[in-house]
This record gives structure tokens, C-alpha cells and sequence, in this order.
């Protein structure tokens, strides 16, 4: 039987946050953190809603999955998120020892590859899961504040 449970079946699910996040005005990036194929953690921007700039989905996400599991390290987890985390979220990753994050489009200029920000080196790291779309959802997001 073939496994349903790819990247792109959960790739999908954050994709879906981050088309909340863009129908509330928020920078439309969604994250869900996944352990044993289950979703425990599901999230994206809130930054505008709550007036802090630490609101990022990958925060939010970090958060919901400690109190799921009820502590801090998110170890045999994944984070599944649509656009590379920033310098900030790359960091609380590190701390939560996070196992793999798996995330659609790159950010050239803010993400964490760019600015050389290190992960646990027990972290895995797949990217361009989804790229297209979640690039899409980003300029299309963009337009639209543009008019």
C-alpha cells in the first residue's frame, strides 16, 4: 500500500494555514508540526491580529507542539512550513531540537540559510516542498497590497 503521508500531503496542510493567514491580512506563511504521521501543531502569521512581531507560524507552531507533548524539545517531530524560516524561528527550532523541517519557498533575503543561522545539528532540513505554490500565494499576497 502506497504511504499517503509524504511531504506534500502535509506540505499541503500548512499551505492551507497560510491561505488563513493571507484571508486575515497576515504575511500568508503556515506551518504544522507532524509526529508519527498525526498533525499536532497547527499555525501561521499572526503577527498584525497580535501586534508582535515574535508571532511568526513557525513560533505559534513551536508552542502548540510543547503543550501537545507536553515539553519543550520537539524531538521525532517535523515541521512542515511554507516559506524558509527567519534568523528568530531558526533559532527557537534550534532550542526545541526539532528532528527535520521541511519548507516550500526559500527566502533569499530573511531566511536563515541566508543569514547563516545554525540549526541542531540533529535537525534535518528539506526544502522546495511546494515551492511554486507557496511562492504564488507570497506575490500574489503582495500584489494585492501593491494596488
Amino acid at each position: 500500500m502506497e504511504n499517503i503521508f509524504t511531504d506534500d500531503f502535509f506540505m499541503k496542510k500548512a499551505l492551507q494555514e497560510a491561505e488563513m493567514a493571507f484571508e486575515k491580512g497576515e504575511i500568508p506563511v503556515g506551518a504544522v508540526v507532524v509526529v508519527n504521521n498525526t498533525v499536532i501543531a497547527r499555525s501561521h502569521n499572526l503577527t498584525e491580529m497580535l501586534n508582535d512581531v515574535t508571532a511568526h507560524a513557525e513560533m505559534q507552531s513551536i508552542t502548540a507542539a510543547a503543550n501537545y507533548l507536553g515539553g519543550k524539545y520537539l524531538k521525532d517531530c517535523t515541521l512542515y512550513v511554507t516559506l524558509e524560516p527567519c534568523q528568530m524561528c531558526a533559532g527557537a527550532l534550534y532550542w526545541s531540537q526539532i528532528t527535520k523541517i521541511v519548507f516550500g519557498a526559500s527566502d533569499e533575503q530573511r531566511g536563515f540559510m541566508t543569514m547563516g543561522t545554525k540549526l541542531h545539528p540533529k535537525t534535518t532540513v528539506v526544502s522546495g516542498v511546494m515551492a511554486d505554490e507557496a511562492a504564488e500565494l507570497m506575490k500574489r499576497f503582495f500584489a494585492s497590497r501593491r494596488k
